[in-house]
């Protein structure tokens, strides 16, 4: 801009300010680069193969606006409902927060009890065959609730190796617990550097009551996060988050002790997995496949730069349309619900004719009358 009076003269009040705002931008950029490059944290390189991978678009049925009819349960009373079991006994479901108590929820009237406490952050649950309840807590380790609310302590290490964030649990039909730790190096605090370091700290484990024995079954797992065993009792199902895939691990037959892919190219990272009355699981879907994730995953610096930002400041947020994905008993793709407000699902549940989900950041619990509001199959819906 050229001053009317003296045209040979620029307006120093406007350009100078303008002048020194870029050169602090550009100074805060630069130092920021530097932090980051000086910071200890090492991110992995994925492989080319696994890159890229494409999340499988053609799922028959979706309703891609599940919030539309749904019903929040125990508004404000449950702080971070991560996983959700239920004992049909009692017809109520147990969840886990954030604050440390397993709470019980009863269906009829939706009223939330105070149950047990552990002291540490409950994730994955499970129901055993006397009424118990098994706790993969993120803290504590793997625990045991009684009928009377009783705490015992089952198993904090494998091999030597504790571990730092234990994240779920099933049982099978002869009392085995089949479990994961997420990440031996990283604690529940600090989880999030295990996916954007790019190694694979996780693994697959199981705890035999009858003996007291904790086995390791498969290492070297990607974040190893939900855990479901077949109605056959032959194999059990752990989901690899940051790869997108949910994974399959034989415990019994000829295949016993091998390992496969039960689903790959999910739309999304998955979470917990469970199965239904009807022998097909429902994955919790946190956040969809996008093209930041792609960006995160393909280059080791930008996880570099989120691992500070995780580390010292705050991560942008990038999670959206979360939901579950049903899957048959094949790992072939059903059914999809999910809605753009919806981010951080942690597990998806099919009670009666009800869709229960759970979630690590939100204070109540989902619900949605699948009867009302079913997945359709698209007329043109691009997921």
């Amino acid at each position: 801009m050229v001053n009317a009076r003296n045209p040979s003269t620029t307006i120093t009040q406007t350009t100078g300010p303008w002048r020194m705002i870029l050169i602090t931008a550009f100074g805060t950029v630069i130092l920021a680069l530097l932090v980051v490059h000086l910071d200890s944290f090492d991110a992995a390189s994925y492989s080319l193969e696994e890159l890229a991978k494409k999340p499988n678009t053609s799922i028959p049925k979706v309703n891609p606006k599940m919030l539309h009819g749904s019903e929040k349960i125990g508004q404000g009373q449950l702080l971070g409902p991560e996983d959700i079991v239920y004992d049909r006994n009692l017809d109520v479901i147990y969840t886990g927060c954030a604050d440390g108590w397993v709470k019980r929820v009863r269906l009829n009237d939706s009223v939330v009890e105070d149950w047990v406490n552990t002291g540490g952050r409950p994730l994955g649950l499970a129901l055993g065959h006397s009424g118990e309840v098994y706790v993969a807590d993120g803290i504590k380790g793997l625990l045991k609730i009684t009928e009377d609310g009783e705490i015992e302590a089952l198993t904090t290490e494998a091999e030597g190796v504790k571990f730092a964030t234990t994240d779920a649990v099933t049982v099978a039909k002869n009392g085995i617990l089949y479990f994961t730790d997420a990440s031996w190096k990283y604690d529940l605090q600090n989880c999030v550097l295990d996916i954007l370091e790019g190694r694979p700290y996780g693994r697959l484990m199981s705890y035999d009551p009858s003996t007291k024995q904790t086995k390791v079954l498969v290492r070297d797992v990607y974040f190893a996060n939900g855990v479901e065993i077949s109605p056959d009792q032959d194999f059990v199902i752990y989901c690899e988050t940051p790869m997108m895939r949910c994974m399959r691990h034989y415990i019994h037959g000829e295949k016993e002790g091998s390992v496969d892919v039960f689903i790959d190219r999910l739309p999304g990272m998955p979470d917990n997995i469970h199965i239904d009355g009807e022998g097909h699981y429902w994955i919790a879907i946190p956040t969809e496949h996008t093209y930041e994730l792609d960006m995160v995953r393909k280059y080791p610096y930008i996880r570099r730069v989120l691992a500070f930002l995780e580390k010292y400041l705050k991560r942008p947020s990038v999670e959206k349309n979360a939901g579950a994905i049903v899957v048959d008993i094949e790992g072939k793709p059903l059914e999809r619900y999910y809605d753009p407000g919806l981010n951080q699902v942690t597990t998806g549940i099919h009670i009666k004719e009800h869709l229960y989900l759970g979630n690590v950041v939100a204070s109540s619990i989902i619900r949605l009358n699948l009867t009302r509001y079913p997945a359709t199959a698209p007329s043109s819906t691009k997921l």
